[in-house]
């Protein structure tokens, strides 16, 4: 990475409307480009919310389909790096795979991750089975970018530690984690959460958010926000739609991994 380099994360609002999703994606990237960003991260379900489960069916398409195709064209008319952080694409007749996009500023696609955990929760607010309409990955992903080795995952994935672990072995310097989070858990775990994962893993933690109400349904957490390898919220999100930005500073990256030599401590011979 360059010193100095650049990231946003994006904070919306999506619901079943496609054309109204497309042009909040468009204001974040005329947003990200304008304060200098080289990577934007768009959070989980940029491009549709169904008021159910099995409505991402209705919108599903192969990552070469016109719909993923026009939202792909922002990141080279932007200049940017986007990772679209959650698309339904297509797998059966009847299942999505939940898939972290990463196109770079030639809208070159670049990585592909399909979300391994699926969340299927009844909480007191809502009830949510993403396994009705959506298959779970099993790859893991690090791939290059301007601001460094990106880590994707999807949103549930952050209650699994292993997963940020294993990126993190693999040389990822910012793990990403777009989401929808809900309203019940964003309030209790969020943060804590995304700032855990930054603290054990000594790497930046870029959690790009859904927010508000996007159905009768259906409510999300906010707060999208930039985390620093020590911990420490660098940008975050008011309500409503708009972008948090941080420099990745390598040189800072590489003196918490220093002062805290934990990879040097682990004890792979006891666990």
């Amino acid at each position: 990475m360059s010193l100095g380099a650049r990231l946003a994360v994006g904070q919306m609002t999506a619901t079943d409307d496609v054309d109204a999703n497309f042009a909040a994606c468009e204001r974040l990237a005329t947003a990200a480009a304008a304060a200098g960003a080289q990577v934007l991260v768009l959070p989980e379900c940029f491009a549709f919310i169904g008021r159910r489960d099995a409505d991402v069916v209705d919108i599903m398409e192969p990552l070469d389909g016109p719909l993923f195709a026009r939202f792909a064209a922002l990141a080279e008319a932007h200049g940017l790096w986007i990772c679209f952080g959650g698309f339904a694409e297509k797998h059966t007749a009847t299942h999505a795979y939940n898939a972290h996009v990463i196109v770079d500023d030639s809208g070159n696609r670049r990585a592909v991750y399909r979300k391994i955990h699926l969340f299927d929760v009844v909480l007191p607010s809502t009830t949510l089975m993403e396994s009705k309409a959506t298959s779970a990955g099993s790859d893991v992903v690090v791939v290059d970018s301007p601001v460094g080795t990106l880590g994707p995952t999807v949103c549930y994935d952050l209650r699994f530690p292993e997963l940020y672990r294993v990126l993190a072995e693999r040389g990822a310097d910012v793990l990403l984690v777009p989401a929808a989070f809900t309203l019940t858990t964003g309030k209790e775990h969020w943060e804590v959460l995304l700032r855990a994962r930054a603290i054990e893993n000594q790497c930046y933690v870029a959690a790009a958010a859904q927010t508000g109400k996007h159905s009768e349904r259906r409510e999300s957490f906010g707060h999208a926000m930039i985390i620093d390898p020590w911990g420490t919220v660098v940008a975050q999100c008011r309500d409503g739609e708009g972008i948090a930005v941080a420099d990745v500073d390598a040189e800072w990256l590489a003196r918490v991994r220093e002062r805290m030599p934990v990879w040097q401590h682990r004890r792979l011979d006891v666990y």
